[in-house]
């Protein structure tokens, strides 16, 4: 019984031993990321904005609007509303609009299919030097373009912008924010200025118009798209660069049964993807590629942050208290102690100056309602990244991030 008890340590141990030296370094790592020169370039790539939605009445025809609003030639990009499922009064306003309307249909809706389809109908002859992809309620900084043309005319052929929150004013749309900014702290500038490559967050993002056009060619994602794009692209030797200054407002969820949803789909996802290029991820350790490894295996083998957070701490405390009553436990409880610290640190390392208020700590009493929802969501996953689900978005005010 003891030997089996102590295996169970030891798995435990090593899973939360790795978190937080992940968690550690990456968000560390976060504090020496330096931005690229944003100069702007004199020379000038053409965008194309691919804007895809489903069903995205209420925010699309203002997000719109907002697109043509930015500090770069205007004949040098054209917005392009990829429209599925919109009502004919939202077609009619955004026909009035200086923008590129395309209506799509499909019996079972994705992205993949809908930017497929618009870059068949686009073609190889466009003209397009790059693409960039945003969601239906994101709204590009006036400079969005132009700092992403600077960095593509840098050699970057792939490029993921900082996603800030557009709305804050509910607790779970600020602790939604506060979760993007720790990904972008630890997935985006952590991967950056340790030499890996970027996740892809499937909104706010760049790249080679031939490149995208090519590789979303071969892919028939339903979830995570964009976990498999960057695989398919670090695969290739091309690793994704994370601006900082290129900023684009993403629609924070509000509601916890969307929140649940958006959930479900992500960690699907991330799981989907982890089973389907495994093998090639271990190959690629091996090999020596450790950008290859970090992008399959190391970020995609842990369980969501939160989990972990709520877990490494649950078990500390257990621990205690079976040291001091019990006196069970196998291994030296200094060791829950360092994993603990870790992971909870690296955390913290992770979350941008404008976090660190008094909103974080008020907004701390909601975590533990949050954690079990996410831990109930680890056993409803089965089926989820075999069907598309549409997290809705609602008008919300633009707002500072």
């Amino acid at each position: 019984m003891k030997t089996i008890f102590l295996i169970f340590e030891l798995i435990v141990v090593a899973y939360f031993l790795y978190v937080g030296l992940y968690t550690f370094m990456f968000g560390f790592a976060s504090h020496f990321y330096r931005s690229k020169a944003t100069k702007a370039s004199t020379a000038k790539g053409r965008f194309v904005v691919l804007i895809p939605g489903y069903k995205e009445d209420g925010v699309i025809v203002s997000v719109a609007k907002d697109a043509v609003k930015q500090n770069y030639p205007q004949d040098k990009f054209d917005i392009v509303v990829i429209a599925d499922s919109f009502q004919q009064e939202t077609l009619k306003q955004l026909a009035e609009l200086p923008i590129h309307t395309e209506i799509v249909s499909f019996e079972k809706s994705t992205k993949v299919k809908a930017l497929n389809e618009v870059l068949g109908r686009i073609g190889d002859g466009s003209g397009y030097d790059y693409a960039v992809i945003l969601d239906a309620d994101n709204l590009m900084d006036e400079s969005f373009l132009e700092r992403m043309n600077t960095l593509h005319q840098q050699g970057f052929k792939a490029i993921q912008g900082r996603r800030a929150a557009k709305n804050d004013m509910s607790t779970l749309a600020y602790l939604d924010g506060l979760s993007e900014d720790i990904n972008n702290n630890i997935y985006g500038k952590g991967s950056v200025a340790l030499g890996c490559s970027s996740s892809l967050k499937g909104s706010g993002m760049s790249f080679s118009f031939a490149l995208l056009k090519s590789e979303l060619a071969q892919m028939a994602s339903i979830g995570g798209f964009d976990r498999e794009l960057e695989l398919r692209l670090v695969k290739q030797g091309v690793k994704v660069y994370y601006s900082e200054n290129a900023v684009i407002r993403d629609e924070k969820v509000e509601k916890n049964e969307v929140f649940e949803n958006q959930r479900k789909r992500w960690i699907s996802s991330q799981y989907h993807y982890l089973r389907l290029y495994f093998t090639e991820g271990l190959a690629a350790l091996f090999k020596g590629n450790f950008v290859l490894f970090n992008s399959i295996i190391l970020r995609n083998i842990q369980l969501p942050r939160l989990l972990n957070i709520g877990l490494v701490n649950f078990i500390l405390v257990l621990a205690i208290v079976l040291t001091a009553v019990f006196s069970v436990l196998q291994i030296q409880l200094g060791l829950y102690i360092l994993v603990a610290v870790l992971v909870d640190v690296g955390v913290f390392l992770a979350i941008s100056k404008e976090y660190l208020n008094g909103r974080l700590v008020k907004s701390i009493i909601l975590l533990p309602g949050i954690f079990l929802k996410m831990l109930l969501l680890m056993f409803k996953l089965k089926g989820a990244n075999k069907k598309f689900i549409h997290t809705p978005h609602g008008e919300t005010p633009k707002s500072k991030a």
